[in-house]
C-alpha cells in the first residue's frame, strides 16, 4: 500500500475509529458478550500469532489506515487495560464488535453500543487534556480522522436476524431509523471538535458466506434482501453526509464506499489471486464466527486463498486490497484539500 500523500502542512496528528467486528482492536475481550475474538485461531498471522480480539487471521482496518497515515504501526482499544497515556496521544480505537446503529444491535450483542462508544470517546477527551492540556488536546480533535464503521450487524443480525424489526419496518423506514441514529452520533462528535469524518457504507452483506447459508438457499447465492438493503442505506447515507456538510460549517464528512471493493473480491477473487470466495477459512467456513471459530476449529491450509477468514469477516490480505482500494477512492476528498 502507498503511504497516504497529504497536502502541504496538513497531518493528522491522531485517528479515532468507532464501529463493529470489522475496524475493533479488542474492546470486547473484558466484556461478557459472545462477540469476542480473543481466542485462537483469530490472529493467527498476528505478531507473535497472538489473539488480540480483532476479528481476523491478522490485523484489521483500523490498523491499515493509522499505519498508512504514519500514525504508529496499530490502533490500540480504548478499554485495553494496558494503554499507555502515550497511546491516547495518537487516537484509539472504540468499535465493539457487534454493534450498530440501531439501539437493539448492541443489546442484542452485549456489546458497546453507539452511546457507549460517543460515552468513551468523551472519557478519552477528560484523560487526554490531563496528558496534554486542553489547547493541544483542542488541536488534536479538530485535525484528527475520525472513521465509522457500522451497519452490517443491523442488516445481517437483527433486520434479517431473530426480531420482529422486518415485520416492524420495510426497507425504507428502517434504513430512517439507522440514519436517525447516525445523524445524532454525526452531530455529537462534531459538536465535541471532530470536523474529518469518514462513514463507511454497508458491504455487500448477503454475499458473506454465512449470509449466503441462511439466506441463499440450497445454492447459497447472495442474501438478495440483504443486499438490496445495504445500498439503500448507502444511497442514504452519502445524501445525509451532503447535507451535514452544508449544515456544519468547516466539516467534511465523506462517504467511504465499501460496497464495490468488497463485491468485486467476492465475485472476482482470482483477479486479486484468490481462489474462495463463498466460505471462510475457519471451520466448514460455511456458518463459523466468533464463539463457533475456536480453538477446536479446523482451518484451511491456504489462507492467502481465501477472501474471507471466518463466515463473516474478512482475511488480512483481503482487508489490505479492500483498505487500499477505499483510501484510493477518499483520497482527494478525505485526504486532499478543503
Amino acid at each position: 500500500m502507498a503511504v497516504i500523500k497529504l497536502p502541504p502542512n496538513e497531518t493528522y496528528p491522531a485517528i479515532f475509529i468507532f464501529g463493529d467486528s470489522t475496524v475493533d482492536t479488542g474492546n470486547n475481550n473484558n466484556r461478557v458478550t459472545p462477540s469476542k475474538a480473543n481466542y485462537s485461531p483469530y490472529g493467527i498471522d498476528f505478531k507473535g500469532k497472538v489473539a488480540t480480539g480483532r476479528f481476523s487471521d491478522g490485523k484489521v482496518p483500523s490498523d491499515m489506515i493509522v499505519k498508512e497515515l504514519e500514525i504508529k504501526e496499530l490502533l490500540p482499544a480504548y478499554m485495553d487495560p494496558n494503554l499507555q497515556p502515550q497511546d491516547l496521544i495518537t487516537g484509539v480505537c472504540f468499535a465493539s464488535g457487534g454493534s450498530g446503529y440501531d439501539p437493539l444491535t448492541p443489546k442484542l450483542a452485549s456489546s458497546w453500543s453507539l452511546s457507549d462508544q460517543l460515552g468513551m470517546l468523551k472519557e478519552y477527551i477528560v484523560r487526554l487534556q490531563g496528558i496534554v492540556g486542553a489547547n493541544k488536546t483542542n488541536f488534536i480533535l479538530t485535525k484528527s480522522l475520525y472513521l465509522i464503521s457500522l451497519s452490517s450487524c443491523d442488516i445481517a443480525n437483527v433486520y434479517f436476524g431473530p426480531t420482529l424489526r422486518r415485520y416492524e419496518y420495510d426497507f425504507n423506514s428502517y434504513t430512517d431509523l439507522m440514519l436517525k441514529y447516525a445523524t445524532q452520533f454525526l452531530k455529537e462528535i462534531y459538536s465535541l471538535g471532530a470536523r474529518r469524518i469518514g462513514v463507511l457504507g454497508a458491504p455487500p452483506i448477503g454475499c458473506v458466506p454465512s449470509q449466503r447459508t441462511i439466506a441463499g438457499g440450497v445454492r447459497r447465492q447472495c442474501g438478495e434482501g440483504h443486499n438490496q438493503l445495504a445500498m439503500l442505506f448507502n444511497a442514504k447515507l452519502t445524501t445525509l453526509l451532503d447535507s451535514l456538510n452544508k449544515d456544519m460549517p468547516d466539516s467534511r464528512m465523506v462517504y467511504l464506499d465499501i460496497y464495490n471493493p468488497l463485491l468485486d473480491l467476492i465475485e472476482h477473487p482470482e483477479k486479486n489471486g484468490f481462489k474462495i470466495a463463498e466460505k471462510g477459512c475457519c471451520g466448514s467456513g460455511l456458518i463459523e464466527v466468533a464463539p463457533i471459530c475456536n480453538p477446536s476449529s479446523a482451518i484451511c491450509t491456504d489462507v492467502n486463498d481465501y477472501v474471507f477468514w471466518d463466515s463473516f469477516h474478512p482475511t488480512e490480505r483481503a482487508y489490505k486490497i479492500i483498505t487500499s482500494q477505499i483510501i484510493k477512492n477518499a483520497s482527494n476528498t478525505l485526504f486532499g484539500h478543503q
